[in-house]
């Protein structure tokens, strides 16, 4: 006869569920699927576009009357919003009534802290046309995805759209990335005014050091900025 230790080993084992489908605490999924998106992979701050390279791009797509990825490369860099933001964002988010507004809000996904962005002329002019075109309505998603299940357009195909953005630049894929489109007018803004409280505020950062990490601010900046203070 088996071992009183034995035969509650045994028992436990039958109450147990399979490995497969034991599910992680945080997410719900199943726990062998949980590998971190970056193993493997080299990954570090992606570069800002120049401002030769955002002109050359908006000229292009606007020739070539691509009008769905013109407005969401305009709204991308005025915006500032991380990829599954600027994804999710409904056409009430940026319109009053049956016009573009000029500013708008929303709460971030990841902070779920509200932030709100500028919506220049250029960027208003692409995303109404762009809803005329798709015969959008209010509740619908500003970008809806043209993939079967998906309701709006996902993060990996809007870096899969910057990909192909930046081979029409010329540009290197290993230096750009949907962050790119975040940083762009964060940086210029900081490079013209240094004002890294604005920057923090138009991010949406909580702290100031995060801002100082995500512009990649070094010691020779705060020299060249102290250099040029005359008392």
């Amino acid at each position: 006869m088996p071992s009183r230790a034995a035969a509650m080993r045994g028992s436990a084992a039958l109450s147990l569920p399979p490995a497969e489908s034991r599910l992680t605490d945080d997410c719900f999924l199943p726990a062998r699927s949980r590998e971190p998106w970056n193993k493997g992979k080299l990954v570090g701050q992606k570069a800002p576009f120049k401002l030769k390279d955002i002109w050359a791009l908006r000229v292009r797509l606007h020739m070539e009357g691509r009008v769905r990825e013109l407005a969401l490369f305009n709204l991308g860099i005025d915006s500032k919003l991380r990829g599954c933001d600027l994804a999710g964002l409904k056409v009430r988010d940026v319109c009053h009534g049956d016009q573009v507004a000029s500013r708008a809000m929303v709460v971030q996904h990841k902070t779920q802290r509200p932030v709100q962005f500028e919506i220049t002329p250029a960027a208003r002019d692409a995303v109404q046309a762009w809803i005329k075109l798709a015969g959008l309505k209010p509740e619908d998603f500003l970008f809806p995805s043209r993939l079967h299940g998906s309701p709006h357009l996902g993060t990996r195909q809007y870096a899969r759209i910057l990909g192909h953005w930046v081979d029409e630049l010329g540009l290197d894929r290993a230096d750009y990335g949907t962050h790119s489109m975040r940083r762009t007018k964060a940086t210029l803004i900081y490079r013209r005014t240094r004002n890294l409280r604005a920057v923090q505020l138009l991010l949406g950062h909580s702290k100031l050091e995060s801002t100082v990490r995500y512009l990649g601010i070094e010691v020779d900046d705060a020299l060249e900025i102290s250099e040029q203070t005359e008392i």
